[in-house]
């Protein structure tokens, strides 16, 4: 028996798929959104030039000394805001009334480079991104002197990118503005050396009861180490990372020859008495080593 014709009725038709196609940007459409990025860059360049025109100029700071600095403002206010009485210690010296020694360890240890530069180190600041890669997380600072002048002086103590790059604004204007001696001279009198504590003379004083014409080289390489945490690297602490910091700062000065090899281990020899650790006493993991507000 032979089949006859497939009725088409019993032939299943799949219909195409149905795509639905998106309309296309409308040229109105294409124009707010290039406006809207415009807006933004033009007030993002707007806000970044006013920024710039803003800031403090450093020709004023050539003869005059600044009564007071954007950090010892904040010290002040941070202690009224905790009911506590504002204590401040500072007293201005010039740079021939502070010891040589002093100088000496406070270069070695903050800014090696200092009268290499202009203002920023781009050898610290590579070593210390390869540190932070090789670590994975940040650590050693690479301000110059120039930098933490600018910021002690008109900038806030946060760590935003913002306040970084106002520093490098600044720290360039200063550069521009004074001679390395008077930069050097502003830094010594106005960073902090402890709490209340401000410029190495105050420093001196507060911590070895001597003025800073009359410190030790051991002494100078203790309040060089202080620095990158005054409020609590005080030399009765008992902080480790200050008695670490204070022996390698004078290794440091006896390897670039600023002091004999005698001078060296007496001051290795004062840092211990000071500091009341001996290397045989000396035990522990490593205590504290962020920088107070960097």
């Amino acid at each position: 028996m032979t089949e006859g014709p497939r009725p088409e009725s019993l032939v299943a038709v799949v219909p195409p798929a149905h795509t639905v196609a998106r309309p296309a940007p409308t040229p109105g459409r294409k124009s707010w959104r290039l406006k809207a990025l415009l807006g933004v860059t033009v007030l993002l360049l707007g806000f970044g030039v006013y920024e710039y025109v803003t800031l403090p100029e450093a020709e004023p700071l050539v003869r005059e000394n600044p009564k007071s600095t954007a950090l010892m403002d904040r010290r002040a206010e941070e202690a009224r805001e905790a009911g506590k009485k504002v204590r401040r210690r500072h007293q201005w010296v010039s740079l021939t009334s502070i010891s040589k020694h002093a100088i000496a360890a406070v270069l070695v240890s903050e800014d090696a480079g200092f009268y290499g530069h202009e203002g920023l180190d781009t050898t610290e600041v590579r070593k210390a991104l390869e540190e932070a890669w090789a670590k994975r997380q940040l650590g050693r600072g690479a301000s110059t002197i120039t930098q933490q002048l600018a910021k002690n002086l008109w900038l806030s103590t946060d760590r935003s990118l913002f306040r970084k790059a106002k520093e490098l604004v600044l720290a360039h204007r200063l550069e521009e503005a004074l001679t390395k001696k008077r930069i050097l001279a502003l830094y010594l009198n106005v960073v902090e050396w402890g709490n209340g504590v401000y410029g190495i003379e105050a420093g001196a004083r507060e911590h070895f009861g001597v003025s800073a014409a009359q410190l030790s080289v051991a002494q100078g390489a203790i309040l060089a180490a202080m620095l990158p945490a005054p409020r609590r690297r005080s030399p009765s602490s008992g902080s480790r990372a200050l008695w670490k910091r204070s022996h390698w700062i004078v290794d440091q000065l006896s390897s670039v020859g600023r002091i004999s090899g005698a001078e060296a281990t007496t001051a290795r020899a004062d840092i211990d008495r000071l500091l009341g650790r001996t290397p045989a006493a000396d035990s522990g993991g490593e205590d504290e080593g962020a920088d107070d507000d960097a």
